[in-house]
């Protein structure tokens, strides 16, 4: 190929490519590799698919009704909280002896309560009761509803008692210190209360699956992520560098933005004392529907969305 027809070519490359989907390029890529976890997006994508086929293909005798195509909405962005923990796993044991597994229920119950209200999301929690759910199940469920973001809640504990303040992770295969490895490490380690994994992934899938996750859905994880500390800042104590990652299993997601959120520690007397106050946890939740509000109002998982 000439240089002026290779230049000529690679700028209707550049016109062309932004246009593309980019959750459709993902989840193709996904697909390629393991095709069962891009099952739900291929569904939607290939849903829209048929969609069009069956508008063109009865264009001649359907006359278009503008009042009808006026009805058509735009499906809701699917919102899917992960209250940590739950059932046989109690998660965080606070200084009084609070379990974690309640106050992040809690929690995720008045979120989702907020969040329905604005009539602008599908909100579903991945348990709607105090039963165990796997780490992977969790993800299974965000893949299966179609999310457009994921939501994991938590509180921790520390054996230094002193240490309060929220913060919020996005998935890294390398932690931005050692509180966020030891903390990962924990938190993935809730597995153990139900039994031996029988779906592990190969090493190979595992690192195909970990650079997939630094395109577009990680810098959307980390948009999110600092709209929650933007909105905890003013009104919630907060951790020295709150906005942190590290290799949280149930953020592991390829196609779906995904935060992990800890509303301070169990271990810190106030800490504990402040989430045991429903008006707290409140305040909590009301700060997390703020940042997911500009988060979509400014564009946020818009790639993501079907329809």
């Amino acid at each position: 190929m000439s240089d002026s027809k290779e230049k000529s070519y690679n700028k209707i490359i550049n016109r062309i490519i932004p246009k593309i989907s980019r959750r459709v390029m993902l989840s193709a890529s996904v697909a390629f590799i393991i095709p069962s976890i891009a099952l739900a997006v291929e569904k939607s994508t290939r849903n829209k698919s048929v969609s069009k086929t069956v508008h063109k293909n009865s264009a001649k005798s359907v006359t278009k009704s503008p009042a009808i195509l006026g009805k058509a909405k735009r499906a809701l962005p699917v919102v899917i909280l992960d209250p940590g923990h739950g059932g046989k796993d109690p998660g965080a044991v606070g200084y009084s002896g609070t379990y974690e597994k309640h106050v992040a229920y809690a929690t995720a119950v008045e979120l989702s309560r907020q969040l329905m209200r604005t009539g602008k999301y599908n909100v579903k929690l991945t348990r709607n009761s105090d039963k165990f759910v796997p780490l992977d199940g969790r993800v299974d469920f965000a893949q299966v509803n179609k999310a457009n973001l994921f939501v994991s809640i938590h509180a921790d504990a520390l054996n230094n008692h002193s240490i309060k303040g929220a913060s919020v992770y996005t998935l890294s295969n390398h932690a931005s210190d050692a509180q966020s490895a030891a903390l990962a490490s924990v938190e993935n380690n809730a597995d153990k209360y139900g039994g031996p994994d029988v779906h592990v992934a190969s090493p190979a899938v595992q690192k195909i699956l970990a650079s997939l996750v630094k395109l577009e859905t990680k810098r959307e994880s980390v948009a999110i992520a600092q709209n929650v500390v933007n909105s905890f800042k003013p009104r919630l104590g907060l951790l020295p560098n709150p906005r942190r990652y590290a290799a949280f299993v149930v953020l592991k997601s390829v196609n779906i933005p995904s935060v992990l959120v800890e509303m301070g520690f169990m271990s810190n007397r106030n800490d504990e004392a402040a989430l045991r106050r429903a008006g707290y946890r409140s305040l909590v939740a009301s700060s997390m529907c703020q940042a997911i509000d500009r988060y979509f109002a400014i564009g946020g998982s818009v790639t993501h969305l079907a329809g």
